[in-house]
């Protein structure tokens, strides 16, 4: 399928426009408020599949009011230029998951960081690599450098993710981001787009 959202840089000194080209995609599209409804059902359904992999989340969060909020502040980024929010799908077009490409800066930098995860139903069965491949391609089409991501240390899939996509683990953040309750040390992994 072809992604509406496919991207040409276009820079001015202070300014950053994203401009609609095409780039071929196969399991991932942007992030659409049609979509809220799908993925408030999807994230409650895998709630406590996720907890353990995300900050804790109050009930609020697994609402189709809190999800639009979240969904319109995404979208409004993306116009910005700074993010690129993606649904994973299957097959069918049914949303699997979520990948987003965060806080992109530019400058001498030109670096990224992505976010993603599947649901149980889907775990292990590729998508998330299958994911992780096409915002590599998207990153590159924005002219992205480097890409990066963290895991938790025991998080074993999503290492396996990145390093068949390429990506090599190059530190550690002691208690990075409060996880499940938890402050927790994340391994630090990379990407350089050549």
């Amino acid at each position: 399928m072809l992604n509406q959202c496919q991207y040409v840089l276009d820079h001015s000194f202070f300014h950053l426009r994203i401009r609609a080209l095409e780039i071929q995609t196969d399991i991932t599209r942007i992030l659409r408020t049609e979509d809220v409804v799908e993925l408030t059902d999807l994230l409650c359904r895998n709630r406590s599949f996720l907890s353990p992999w995300d900050p804790e989340r109050d009930d609020d969060f697994f609402t189709v009011t809190k999800q639009h909020d979240i969904a319109r502040a995404s979208l409004d980024t993306y116009s910005d230029g700074s993010m690129v929010p993606l649904v994973i799908t299957d097959a069918k077009g049914t949303i699997v998951g979520r990948l987003n490409i965060n806080g992109i800066v530019r400058g001498a930098f030109q670096s990224a960081a992505i976010g993603y995860w599947v649901s149980e139903r889907v775990n292990g069965l590729g998508f998330a690599s299958a994911a992780v491949a096409e915002a590599i391609k998207i990153s590159t089409s924005l002219g992205l450098h480097r890409l990066q991501a963290e895991t938790l240390i025991h998080n074993k899939s999503s290492q396996r993710v990145l390093e068949k996509n390429g990506f090599t683990l190059y530190g550690l953040a002691p208690k990075y981001l409060k996880i499940a309750g938890t402050w927790q040390d994340h391994l630090l992994f990379q990407r350089i787009n050549e």
